[in-house]
């Protein structure tokens, strides 16, 4: 699993569930926090069409932290202040980056998480279909 597939399930995903995950491993493996988890501004970047051109929307609230798990560091960052979410996320990154043993199974876990949350994207995609003229 690509860190960016990794990232973009753990994003949507609800942020008890990522504790569930992420506190067994926190507690077999002994968590340091390197960076504690803080509020930033995100400068939103995007491309005007019609030239071609970058612009920025706006800021946009987003948190950051970084740990160690036992030697690898794990980082993670999204927005919103959900400060024990991106905890979370950290650890499970942390976790990957040093192939825990349980690595199998968190992986298995997070692509039921990512068919179920594609499922929901198709079924609400469907319901914005129907309203369409």
């Amino acid at each position: 699993m690509e860190k960016k597939e990794l990232f973009r399930i753990m994003a949507a995903a609800d942020g008890s569930m990522l504790r569930e995950l992420a506190q067994p491993l926190a507690e077999k493996y002994g968590v340091s926090v390197v960076k504690a988890p803080a509020k930033t501004l995100a400068m939103i970047k995007l491309r005007e069409p019609v030239k071609n051109s970058p612009f920025y929307l706006g800021a946009a609230l987003g948190c950051d932290t970084v740990v160690e798990l036992g030697g690898p560091k794990g980082t993670a960052g999204v927005m919103g202040d959900d400060f024990d979410k991106v905890s979370s996320m950290a650890v499970i990154d942390a976790a990957f980056n040093r192939q825990v043993s349980e690595l199998d199974e968190l992986k298995t876990v997070l692509q039921r998480l990512s068919m179920r949350q594609q499922r929901e994207q198709e079924l609400e995609n469907g319901l914005y279909a129907k309203t369409m003229v």
